[in-house]
């Protein structure tokens, strides 16, 4: 038991760091599956990965509480308003996504979860990374500065770069984040709209996967339950503040090369196995 919590914890820890940085989850937690299997039933492991991921998206909320909350009593009338009109550009940014998934969503975990798909989309967009920051489009002159500045074209525009997302190794936060630097947005305000994105897309189809999956679940499951949510949760705190920190001074080329060198690695891994 002492050991399956560990595993918990770690898988926690690299879900709270991976969602958020643009380096795909999907491909950490694939790899880390082959070394650190979940004492788990199949419905309990799939439940678990809907509750790390849940944590993570309750660490955005809790973060950006105050800019989030149209109620509260410290905002004016402009200030509350602003807050709705914020919350309408995130709602028009999810429905591309949103539409598509509900729609693809058995093709993708049937046909797309598989380490081939995965590598490559590392690879790709670990190139696209590479070349987009060291090409002329990340030296443009950036129009949206602020959140309030983000227009209903901007918010739909973001919401088909999301869209790539739901192919597993593609990275949420990578795909949106370069999409508004493309689009002419600077990078922690694209950041930040990426972290406000994911809350109506990932918290929705957290609760629907909750409510398909059920609770009926034994004292020991939920204890590695509670330790991946505590870990992710935690993490993904300290990593959301990390990147709006990082992409106010430095690009995503680091990020380019990690996601090469991790593409080749699960390649090797997974070819070398016979998989």
């Amino acid at each position: 038991m002492a050991w399956e919590l560990v595993k918990s914890l770690v898988l926690g820890v690299v879900q709270g760091i991976t969602e958020w940085l643009p380096i795909s989850s999907t491909g950490h937690l694939l790899l880390l599956d082959e070394f650190l299997h979940l004492g788990l039933g199949a419905q309990a492991k799939e439940l678990f990965m809907v509750i790390i991921q849940l944590a993570s998206i309750l660490a955005v909320i809790i973060l950006y509480f105050s800019t989030l909350n149209p109620f509260s009593p410290k905002k004016g009338v402009q200030e509350r308003t602003q807050t709705y009109v914020l919350w309408l550009k995130v709602l028009i940014a999810t429905i591309p996504a949103g539409v598509i998934g509900i729609l693809f969503d058995s093709f993708v975990e049937e046909k797309l979860h598989r380490w081939q798909v995965i590598a490559a989309s590392l690879f790709v967009y670990g190139v696209l990374y590479i070349i987009l920051e060291k090409g002329s489009w990340a030296k443009r002159q950036k129009r949206v500065k602020t959140l309030e500045s983000v227009t209903y074209t901007d918010a739909m525009l973001l919401g088909c770069f999301q869209m790539l997302a739901l192919v597993p190794g593609t990275s949420r936060s990578g795909s949106t984040i370069l999409g508004g630097i493309l689009i002419g947005m600077e990078r922690q305000v694209a950041a930040q709209f990426s972290f406000f994105m994911a809350i109506p897309v990932m918290a929705g189809a957290s609760l629907l996967k909750l409510l398909k999956l059920g609770f009926s679940y034994s004292a020991e499951e939920y204890a590695i339950l509670f330790v991946g949510f505590v870990s992710s949760f935690l993490v993904s705190l300290v990593c959301i503040k990390a990147l709006v920190a990082y992409v106010r001074k430095h690009d995503f080329s680091v990020f380019g090369i990690y996601r090469v060198l991790l593409a080749l690695l699960v390649t090797f891994y997974f070819l070398g196995a016979g998989v």
